[in-house]
């Protein structure tokens, strides 16, 4: 990959544990990370799980700028999730922290390992509400829409914003 720098969207969520805290510290790890800079969090909301039964999620996004191919990001991603507690289990069960690559400049991208952008980002406000916030913009490659528009298609019932809650 050459020297320029590329627009990404990360998606951010935990149920488990100090869920703040936790988030927290995963963004001032993604924001130490070699090949990530300019970081821009999200406000954090609380969500209704998708899945089992389990406690309500804390969920925000971040835009960053990355010099990483899509797959080195996804695993640099995964260490991430491991290194807060993050063990896979039952699909969209409870977990520490949960590190989901959203967008990837415009790029439509799929491997065995990874679909970018993210193929249920459309259909999660818990995931559009947040990324709205800082990049209601961006343009979905697949639908053509801005992700403001996408979200406010979408029920937000379930979604509550904490107050004072940006970094």
């Amino acid at each position: 990959m050459d020297s320029d720098w590329i627009d990404c969207a990360i998606a951010l969520g935990s149920n488990l544990g100090n869920c703040r805290r936790t988030l927290e510290n995963a963004l001032n790890t993604l924001a130490e990370t070699p090949g990530i800079k300019e970081l821009k969090p999200s406000s954090w909301y609380r969500t209704a799980p998708v899945g089992p039964p389990q406690p309500d999620y804390l969920n925000g996004c971040a835009t960053c700028q990355v010099q990483l191919e899509p797959e080195v990001l996804l695993d640099r991603l995964l260490a991430i999730e491991t290194q807060y507690g993050r063990t896979r289990g039952e699909r969209w069960g409870p977990r520490t922290l949960d590190l989901d690559l959203l967008l990837f400049g415009d790029r439509i991208y799929q491997s065995d390992r990874l679909q970018i952008p993210h193929p249920r980002l459309r259909e999660r406000a818990f995931v559009l509400v947040p990324l709205a916030e800082i990049a209601p913009n961006w343009i979905d490659p697949v639908s053509g829409k801005a992700i403001a528009e996408l979200a406010q298609a979408l029920d937000r019932g379930g979604i509550e914003k904490i107050k004072n809650s940006v970094l």
